[in-house]
């Protein structure tokens, strides 16, 4: 059952407010997959924050002209699944992590920064760890001089407790 004018404006302006809030758009073919296939894959994406969706190319255009993943508009061919993420590699992970298990989703394509990515510049950016990830790493970096100097200096304090024990001995 094909929209009417009214509705298929009304998938633009929702998708179009979805492309304002996002930083990555991973597009993949999802030809011969199964109903509890694309569910699993939908489920995947509402635990990650991913705004994912089978729309039609020339919504998804339109929706996207004028926004920096028009620059992806050439790879919107075929039957896609759109994924659009406020995190920067969310998208990216979904999709990618999703194609390792099921060779029936193929990765096309997306964007990031302005830039249009091939399935391997997905596959790249969804190897990169995730924010809170990232942010762990920074404060243990950060935690580590800290630790260190504490242990030294209870080894001095040790030291020195233990030199004045000996001395009143």
């Amino acid at each position: 059952m094909s929209l009417n004018r009214n509705e298929k404006a009304a998938v633009v302006a929702d998708v179009s407010a979805q492309v304002a809030r996002s930083q990555t758009l991973a597009l993949a073919e999802y030809r011969g997959m199964t109903v509890a296939h694309l569910d699993a894959l939908r489920r995947q994406a509402r635990e990650k924050g991913v705004y994912l969706h089978v729309l039609k190319n020339t919504l998804a255009r339109r929706a996207v002209a004028g926004t920096p993943f028009e620059v992806a508009q050439p790879t919107m061919v075929g039957p896609l699944i759109y994924g659009f993420s406020e995190d920067a590699v969310a998208a990216a992970k979904v999709v990618a992590d999703f194609a390792k298990g099921n060779d029936r989703l193929v990765i096309k394509g997306g964007a990031y920064a302005g830039r249009a990515l091939d399935a391997d510049g997905v596959k790249a950016l969804a190897a990169i760890p995730s924010r809170e990830a990232l942010i762990a790493q920074v404060a243990g970096l950060l935690m580590s001089p800290i630790q260190r100097l504490a242990g030294v200096l209870a080894a001095v304090a040790e030291q020195k407790g233990g030199g004045e024990q000996e001395a009143a001995a």
